[in-house]
């Protein structure tokens, strides 16, 4: 499946789109005297709204990605870091001219931190330009560089790829770029409700990495036994589960990795 190809149908398939989507399609068979057809379509749009919206569903499928990998204890020597692309808003960042992080921007600061902590790690950013229609051909390895650097971190112990787009492109660019040797300790740090799906890809293409996972949503077992607080944190919550079991899925039924929910 190409990259356009997977983004489009993804929109289709996010709860709080779907959601959207069935209720017009209610609203516009009313119009048009299809009663059956829009009863079913509110109906199912409101549902869907209550599952995703408030219960703790939602919670629960992004609970069961986040604690998969648990951070592990460092031994030894640390070869090096590599940081995932989807930190930064390269959008704001090039049309407000300012470097701009997303809600995943403790992805850098952590990757701060280790840097401070393991001054002679080697740091790699993985992550090109993914955008489908804009134009813009600013990468997020470079906005992703110009913040580390911006907070402390030396430019020259920055590598970088921009060529990939997705989770397994990150995975292939980032082995052929290093060349890993045998023995090496890399650290693999992206978001923890990202983490499966990374780890797939670069078990994949034989880069052994160890998770590093970061930029938690969930806070424990308590948010499975209640309402969530309001139905657009719900649908948030629902919303990135569903894009990370899908890319589980997808990548594992078109033989891109050979894992469909990967063990630590």
């Amino acid at each position: 499946m190409s990259f356009i190809a997977s983004k489009l149908i993804e929109i289709f398939l996010l709860p709080s789109n779907l959601i959207a989507i069935l209720g017009v399609i209610g609203l516009a068979a009313a119009v048009f005297g299809r009663r059956k057809l829009s009863r079913r379509c509110l109906i199912a749009s409101a549902l869907l709204l209550a599952i995703c919206g408030w219960s703790p569903l939602g919670m629960a499928a992004l609970m069961a990605l986040q604690n998969r990998f648990p951070k592990p204890v460092i031994d030894g020597p640390l070869t090096g870091i590599v940081l995932l692309g989807g930190a930064v808003d390269t959008h704001v960042s090039v049309d407000r001219q300012t470097l701009a992080m997303n809600e995943a921007g403790e992805r850098l600061t952590e990757a701060v931190d280790l840097s401070r902590r393991y001054p002679d790690a080697r740091i790699f950013l993985s992550g090109g330009s993914n955008h489908i229609i804009s134009h813009n051909q600013t990468t997020e390895s470079q906005v992703a560089r110009d913040i580390l650097v911006m907070l402390g971190v030396p430019a020259q112990r920055i590598e970088t790829e921009e060529r990939s787009r997705t989770t397994c492109e990150n995975a292939i660019e980032s082995k052929a770029a290093i060349q890993p040797k045998p023995g090496e300790l890399w650290l693999l740090v992206t978001s923890a409700s990202h983490m499966p799906r990374a780890m797939a890809c670069f078990r994949a293409v034989g880069f052994s990495v160890a998770a590093y996972p970061v930029d938690y949503r969930t806070r424990g077992k308590a948010e499975l036994w209640r309402p969530t607080g309001t139905a657009a944190a719900g649908l948030s919550a629902a919303d990135l589960a569903a894009h990370e079991w899908l890319g589980l899925l997808t990548y594992w039924s078109s033989a891109k990795t050979t894992e469909l929910f990967p063990k630590p």
